[in-house]
């Protein structure tokens, strides 16, 4: 579906080269179909160039001229003058795909000033290592074609939820900060593990495999979390005692009203665009 297409990133950093890399690792878009712009890191344009033979420019009317897939990955603060500078050149048959977190598809149409096709997506760092949790939803005047192309897109960098627009901020809280969550987990981990003995080494290899069957195992039972933590646990033993002290220490609430806590800033970050309209 998207061999054909030129498909141009407004903003060439880590999430963008994430998505880049994914489109050429699993062949679903010829590198020269790829334009990825910057407007002053010529130094980080060259880089991509020579990594996986894509175009580059520094000018953003140039590359939407030639796209039919525009990607705009800047960062919040820049997106009005990157919108209002390309929107001559926008026209309802390019699809507009988002990878801002908590723009609404709502105020990039108003400001491309057309009935732009806009799809929203929250993917997350995990990207990186095409392992991203990603949820997408529908603009105004998107289709499901649109929809088809856009999942097709993030199936390189990992997986793909099709989402209502209102449930964007919970993904944001849940998988867009996720991976962050667990860092921080894992970070008391190796602080335990290290002052108990083992080496830094040791630690990660243990912990890491550890996440990484964690994973596994919940993609491939139909065992509720309660279940499978439980399963684990044997009367008296180490893992009761560890989550008995979890419990008495609220834990499970503490990380539950920090998922909420994200939402919340979701919102209010979001809510700056909507007001501004």
């Amino acid at each position: 579906m998207l061999t054909n297409k030129t498909i141009t990133f407004l903003g060439a950093g880590a999430m963008a080269e994430a998505i880049i890399g994914g489109l050429i690792r699993n062949q679903i878009v010829d590198p020269h179909n790829i334009i990825a712009t910057n407007l002053s890191d010529t130094n980080k344009l060259e880089k991509l160039k020579m990594r996986y033979n894509i175009q580059t420019t520094t000018s953003r009317t140039w590359a939407v001229e030639q796209a039919e897939i525009i990607v705009l990955a800047m960062k919040p603060k820049n997106i009005e003058e990157a919108v209002r500078e390309i929107k001559e050149k926008v026209n309802n048959d390019k699809l507009i795909i988002s990878v801002i977190a908590g723009i609404p598809s709502s105020y990039i149409e108003d400001l491309s000033g057309t009935k732009s096709r806009v799809v929203r997506t929250m993917p997350n760092t995990s990207a990186k290592v095409g392992a991203s949790a990603t949820a997408i939803c529908a603009g105004r005047y998107s289709t499901s074609d649109d929809l088809e192309t856009v999942s097709l897109l993030f199936s390189a960098v990992g997986t793909v939820t099709v989402v209502p627009e209102e449930k964007m901020d919970a993904v944001t809280g849940v998988a867009g900060s996720g991976p962050a969550y667990f860092y921080y987990l894992i970070e008391a981990m190796e602080k335990a593990a290290v002052e108990s003995g083992l080496t830094s080494e040791e630690a990660t290899a243990l912990i890491t495999q550890t996440v990484v069957g964690v994973g596994k195992r919940l993609q491939d039972t139909s065992k509720s979390s309660r279940e499978l933590y439980e399963e684990v646990m044997s009367p008296n033993g180490t893992t009761e005692a560890g989550i008995t002290l979890l419990s008495e220490r609220n834990g499970q609430d503490a990380m539950h009203d920090a998922i909420l806590k994200a939402i919340a800033r979701s919102k209010e970050l979001g809510s700056v665009f909507t007001e501004s309209k």
